[in-house]
């Protein structure tokens, strides 16, 4: 009869390799017979032997051995990227707090980047409550003083910036043209119109046709040239207008406000009566919608007990 008995020495650079035990992991074997002591190990045991371990094979410089990690430990997040670009931020901040700072209304005026387009940069997913974190850092970062604020900042900072600033776009003034036309845009409701403005007699052209045929309501005539009228400019100017959409109010008001921009830009020192006489805001207001359960916009029908 044979008896085996084997030996897993610790290693501690290596302790997988000897953490299940057994005959398959037998370093050390050694034959005892009971009656011969020169009986040979059976053929049969000698695959079910550990291999003797070479460390240097299994050394961490092995590249073969090497074990594979994320490249940033905001994989396991989800968001890597965006992820990273908050905690680069915050590093920054934290870096650059002690410099000083300018008053929020004193800052550069920055366009960052909508939810969609940083979306689009990162390629991720990310909630627009998480974006908002990333931008109250951004602003906070701008309002250091340009004068001292580090290279690597505004680097950090160029990527979250659109790309076409809207604040760095002029708008185009206003001005008579050669033929000595003043030009205004009006809006009112669903309607728009287009007002030429040109010194004369107080002749009045709306798609052609004259004011009296275009509306026939008097208040609707009244409205559209309530601009001239307010500031006694009626038999001083022509007025041709071109308008679309929507019904004879949201049409005469529209033109009330493309009148009064062109009038400006005569005379601007009338803007303050103009503005007076309510003909330099445009309305806002529109219909109400109707909601589902009511008789009208808000009118509930009629409540019966039984």
């Amino acid at each position: 009869m044979i008896a085996f008995q084997w030996f897993e020495p610790w290693l501690p650079s290596y302790p997988g390799l000897y953490h299940h035990g057994g005959l398959s992991n037998a370093r050390n074997v050694t034959v005892k017979s009971c009656g011969n002591e020169h009986s040979p190990l059976p053929a049969l045991l000698e695959p079910l032997l550990h291999p003797p371990v070479n460390l240097t094979q299994n050394s961490p410089s092995n590249p073969q051995n090497a074990r594979v990690v994320p490249a940033s430990p905001s994989y396991f997040t989800g968001r890597p990227d965006s992820t990273d670009n908050y905690l680069n931020l915050l590093a920054l901040l934290r870096r650059y707090q002690t410099l000083p700072t300018v008053a929020p209304a004193q800052a550069p005026r920055v366009a960052w980047r909508t939810v969609t387009q940083y979306r689009l940069l990162v390629g991720e997913p990310i909630r627009a409550s998480k974006y908002h974190k990333v931008v109250e850092v951004l602003q906070r970062l701008n309002r250091i003083h340009p004068a001292v604020m580090p290279a690597p900042l505004k680097e950090a900072m160029e990527i979250y910036k659109r790309d076409i600033d809207p604040y760095a776009v002029t708008k185009r003034p206003n001005i008579i043209d050669a033929d000595g036309r003043a030009y205004g845009v009006g809006r009112r409701k669903s309607s728009s119109a287009k007002v030429y403005l040109v010194q004369g007699e107080g002749e009045v052209l709306v798609n052609g046709k004259s004011i009296n045929s275009a509306f026939g309501r008097i208040h609707d005539r009244e409205s559209a040239l309530w601009a001239l009228k307010a500031t006694g400019r009626m038999d001083k100017y022509n007025v041709w207008a071109l308008v679309s959409g929507g019904g004879s109010t949201g049409q005469a008001e529209a033109i009330t406000l493309g009148a009064a921009k062109a009038l400006m830009v005569f005379e601007p020192a009338l803007k303050p009566a103009l503005r007076r006489a309510g003909c330099v805001t445009r309305d806002p207001r529109r219909v109400e919608r109707k909601k589902p359960g009511h008789v009208k916009a808000r009118k509930m029908p009629a409540w019966v007990k039984r």
